[in-house]
């Protein structure tokens, strides 16, 4: 029975929201160099929060980039061990002046917190932490081991995580992971991803004359990169919603009818994707549900583009270069080195001769696929059944976290993929929130979480076990 935490949680609601808040406070933009500093106070906070709930080893360990939190409860008895992962960087708040109020001035509305990084991913990842607590005040002790990994670049294509967990395998081995950063179902039903898209983030620069040019003098004569920029991209797509790169298909899996008639069993309605982005008519690859589309179908998207003069009036001028970034969503079989040369021979063959053009891998990371029978999922769905009253629904996910690929190859151990955001929790969007009342239940579910992977584990042997501490 574990009523006496799930009670003890619910005690501290108030000041868990208020906690939250001075986490969310912190503007830990990882893509931003300009905000090193608040992630590296970010990553201080939250390792001395950690200790303050009773995980007193927890520290901050340096990369070649932003920080990672490491903390861990270990006994001497043979427990299952429990990796929990979550990121504590967030998207830029661009654009501002959007927001409803500051988007580092976190601030509650209604049954809402709003603010950067509410649901993506500072809000979800709180829910364990509240969750350790819990079990720490009211039994002071933990049902199984836990090992908490909080990075920094999680919204960069997690660069230096893989390195990290390298390094220290023997230390972070566990029996299964948990992470919270993906959406509901819907309003009411959490989900549980057993696959996500990879991803292939781009940018591609043109660059014309040495400098900018008067387009009086030299309009009609000189190629305007911005021009021969904008040429490829709108090449990159044909008429039917696909993407227009011989060979970039060769490698994406065919399902069939039964298979795609399972996949669409408890997958939200083309009505509802619609209703979540506020559009009144949907685009892309035709002969596919949108869901499909979303989550077994690649997609391309030109997440921005930069050149010449975008302020107040005119301004009579060519610019001597441009740039554009891209973003490949891959699927089961495509792998990211492989689009990466496929594209760059494309791009390659099309650009005008006129100017030079130049592409770079911001980021990349192969789709991943997890076994929905291993006990980690097993115990995350029961939690959540206990927690919401309903089991969560089995779903694929569009988007991408390294970390899911990196914990199968490296530690060899599944993760379970919650989604305790609502699809209107505008996440990567502004007035980015938190539905208050579903992270009061999230935290019931984790806290069930442990106590059910525990049961998972009580018949099935010797558990893993790490090797001491992290070296700082």
């Amino acid at each position: 029975m574990i009523d006496d935490v799930l009670r003890h949680a619910r005690a501290q609601r108030a000041r868990h929201v208020d906690e939250l808040k001075r986490f969310i406070a912190f503007a830990s933009v990882s893509a931003q160099p300009s905000h090193a500093v608040s992630l590296r106070r970010c990553a201080a906070w939250l390792a001395a929060h950690l200790r303050g709930i009773g995980l007193a080893d927890a520290g901050v360990y340096a990369t070649r980039g932003h920080p990672i939190v490491h903390a861990s409860w270990r006994t001497a008895g043979s427990k299952p061990c429990l990796l929990i992962y979550g990121h504590y960087d967030v998207q830029p708040a661009e654009p501002l002046d959007q927001w409803r109020s500051p988007p580092f001035r976190p601030v509650v509305r209604g049954d809402a917190l709003f603010g950067r990084g509410a649901s993506d991913d500072k809000g979800q990842l709180f829910i364990f932490v509240k969750a350790i607590e819990a079990w720490l005040r009211e039994r002071g002790r933990l049902p199984i081991d836990i090992v908490c990994l909080f990075e920094g670049e999680e919204e960069i294509g997690s660069p230096n995580l893989l390195p990290f967990v390298a390094r220290h395998r023997e230390a972070l081995r566990c029996d299964g992971a948990v992470m919270a950063d993906s959406a509901m179902a819907n309003a009411s039903r959490p989900a549980l991803m057993h696959a996500l898209r990879g991803a292939l983030y781009l940018e591609l620069d043109v660059r014309g004359p040495r400098h900018d040019l008067h387009s009086g003098n030299f309009g009609g004569v000189v190629l305007n990169p911005l021009q021969a920029l904008c040429e490829l991209l709108a090449g990159l797509h044909d008429a039917r919603g696909r993407i227009a790169i011989p060979g970039f298909y060769d490698n994406v899996r065919t399902f069939t009818p039964h298979a795609r008639e399972r996949l669409l069993r408890d997958a939200p309605s083309d009505a509802s994707i619609m209703r979540d982005a506020g559009i009144g008519r949907p685009w892309g690859e035709a002969g596919f549900s949108l869901y499909e589309r979303l989550t077994v179908r690649p997609a391309l998207t030109i997440n921005g583009i930069q050149g010449g003069y975008a302020g107040a009036g005119s301004k009579g001028v060519i610019p001597a270069a441009a740039r554009a970034k891209l973003s490949f969503r891959l699927v089961p079989d495509q792998d990211p080195r492989e689009i990466e040369q496929i594209v760059r021979a494309h791009l390659s063959s099309r650009i005008a001769p006129a100017v030079c053009g130049r592409m770079r891998v911001v980021s990349a990371a192969p789709p991943a696929q997890m076994d929905t029978r291993h006990p980690v999922i097993v115990a995350a769905t029961r939690a959540c059944e206990r927690a919401f009253g309903v089991q969560p629904a089995l779903l694929r996910g569009g988007g991408t976290i390294p970390a899911l690929q990196c914990f199968n190859t490296v530690l060899g151990t599944q993760t379970a993929l919650l989604g305790f955001a609502p699809n209107d929790a505008g996440r990567h969007a502004p007035n980015e929130k938190l539905h208050l009342p579903t992270f009061e239940k999230a935290v019931a579910a984790a806290i069930a979480l442990f106590d059910a992977f525990a049961a998972a584990h009580a018949t099935s042997g010797p558990a893993s076990r790490g090797a001491g501490r992290i070296a700082s």
